[in-house]
């Protein structure tokens, strides 16, 4: 069994029995999706919430919620899923500072990345079957093709698995 790692802006795609992780997701979002029946997985790691924040016409895909997503679902359906059987999970979102009081909500870029990653799902019709997003602290994630557990790890936090 290997292990695929996704950086910041990149995603990845796994068969049975590899699983794939990223690393350090504080306001960014792991988005995963799952194919139960032919145990395919995928994750990508979103930065931020929206293309048009991207500077200059040459810019990542899978930095930004509205094209990563999108995107994450074609390499999948190229790996062989079937995107009507297709399920997501989404950890991350964190607020990683205390902005004091009643801050602007472009501030709030967290909760932008999980509001702008679920719209993506909800406009290609995947459900989203767990999160573990929001409060203000880091995580790493693993899905595993075998099972589509997402493991959810977090400094001080108990280990779950969503």
């Amino acid at each position: 069994m290997a292990t695929i790692r996704v950086g910041i802006a990149e995603s990845g795609v796994v068969l049975n029995p590899n699983s794939v992780s990223t690393l350090g997701l504080g306001s960014c979002v792991g988005v995963t999706l799952y194919d139960e029946r032919r145990k395919i997985g995928g994750m990508v790691h979103v930065m931020l919430p929206s293309t048009e924040l991207a500077k200059g016409a040459d810019f990542n895909r899978s930095k930004f919620a509205d094209s990563a997503v999108p995107d994450l679902l074609q390499q999948m359906i190229r790996s062989g899923a079937d995107q009507r059987r297709l399920v997501a999970k989404l950890a991350g979102g964190a607020q990683m500072f205390n902005l004091g009081g009643e801050a602007d909500s472009l501030l709030k870029i967290g909760a932008r990345n999980v509001a702008a990653c679920k719209q993506a799902l909800a406009l290609l019709r995947i459900p989203i079957v767990a999160e573990d997003t929001g409060g203000s602290w880091g995580r790493t994630v693993e899905l595993f093709s075998e099972s589509g557990i997402l493991e959810v790890r977090a400094i001080g936090k108990t280990k779950t698995q969503i």
